[in-house]
């Protein structure tokens, strides 16, 4: 039993009630993360400082806050209770620091990993925007998003399409791309008679990619035949269909204002999109400026993104 828990179960009053931030800080981290390990990370501190600093705010709360298990800790209910307290002391403290960091800090690089598409339809139109508003943040944009990992800093934060499952990363839905069957003039004019696609050619991605849903949708039709071109980009998707080369299943925001003909807008086929950030950079000025400069954008442009009704 450590000295705080035989503290609380003799009923010894600690010498005082205070409570660290620092502490209350540990404590949040324990309570989001599971773990010491885990939490620890987050903060950039020790385990073993960690630890102490958990039993050191139940001494001064006279409670226990969580449950040691061998698999990690998990809240008592008296821990659960002082959870949104601690989230006031956290918000008052960012608040306090606000202003001047962003006087000093609102400055630097920050690293966006994103799916091409979204970055070539979206998010670089509306960039200047956001240059105008904070000059002195520059920004790295990686697209290739199968090699860029949070986890090993290769990007800072990211709009990804696929929920990360691991990692020590705070992310937020924040919509849906929709797909839809398109087709080019050229394919259309010489298109095989009769209902169904069972003897239409198709453009589709490569085995590299046939997890994703628009493949695995594809390949369903294609019902073991070959398709008529695999690539490994949509933008070369959109192009191959342009000129005629098959029917291809396309996001609505890539599709909208070409030369293409939507044959089916709701197909079943849409990917959630999420906000992903390092947790130990979601604080820092210049990363949470475009964090929410890409969530307000992304809101904004939900219709273009999204399945058409109807």
């Amino acid at each position: 039993m450590n000295d705080s828990a035989k503290r609380i179960a003799s009923n010894e009053k600690p010498a005082s009630r205070r409570v660290n931030w620092n502490d209350a800080q540990a404590f949040l981290a324990v309570a989001r993360h599971g773990t010491l390990s885990g939490a620890a990370g987050a903060l950039g501190v020790g385990i073993a400082t960690l630890g102490r600093r958990i039993e050191r705010l139940e001494g001064a709360m006279r409670i226990p806050l969580f449950v040691r298990q061998p698999s990690g800790y998990s809240l008592t209910a008296e821990g659960q209770a002082l959870v949104p307290r601690a989230e006031a002391l956290e918000a008052a403290a960012h608040a306090f620091s606000t202003g001047v960091e962003e006087d000093e800090a609102l400055s630097g690089r920050v690293r966006l990993a994103t799916a091409e598409n979204l970055a070539t339809r979206l998010i670089l139109p509306a960039l200047p925007a956001f240059r105008e508003r904070h000059p002195g943040i520059a920004i790295d944009l990686v697209t290739d998003i199968a090699t860029a990992s949070l986890s090993r800093r290769d990007a800072d934060l990211a709009i990804r399409m696929v929920k990360p499952e691991r990692g020590n990363v705070s992310l937020r839905r924040l919509g849906t791309l929709g797909y839809g069957l398109y087709a080019g003039p050229g394919y259309l004019a010489r298109r095989p008679a009769g209902p169904g696609v069972e003897h239409d050619a198709f453009i589709n991605w490569d085995e590299g990619h046939a997890h994703l849903p628009a493949a695995r949708w594809v390949a369903q039709r294609l019902d073991g035949r070959e398709p008529a071109l695999t690539t490994t980009s949509l933008d070369a998707q959109r192009v191959a269909a342009e000129a005629g080369l098959g029917l291809a299943v396309l996001p609505h925001l890539l599709a909208r204002g070409r030369d293409l003909t939507c044959l089916e807008a709701d197909i079943g086929v849409e990917q959630d999109i999420y906000l992903v950030i390092q947790t130990d950079l979601s604080r820092a000025p210049r990363v949470r400026a475009l964090a929410d400069f890409l969530s307000e954008l992304i809101v904004a442009n939900r219709a273009a993104l999204e399945t058409p009704e109807g």
